[in-house]
């Protein structure tokens, strides 16, 4: 069954930003996996140097119910 996930890109809290989020998009996949595969590469592309502004610090995956599934951040990288 597909269920809808919310992946949110958080940068540094700022007055166009409320909360940090920089970006918010929502997904229907059949599974969590999926949902954290597409924030992984939402959030590669957020951090590339030829962006314009903040760079993104984190993202995170919200299931259907609200409840947070996935995180990662900047620190998290290898």
């Amino acid at each position: 069954m597909r269920e809808t996930y919310h992946i949110e890109v958080l940068g540094p809290e700022e007055a166009g930003a409320p909360g940090g989020v920089q970006q918010r998009i929502s997904v229907r996949t059949s599974s969590q996996e999926g949902a954290e595969e597409r924030a992984r590469r939402l959030f590669a592309r957020a951090r590339v140097p030829q962006r314009s502004g903040t760079a993104a610090e984190a993202v995170r995956v919200i299931d259907g119910a609200g409840v947070e599934v996935f995180r990662m951040s900047r620190f998290d990288e290898g």
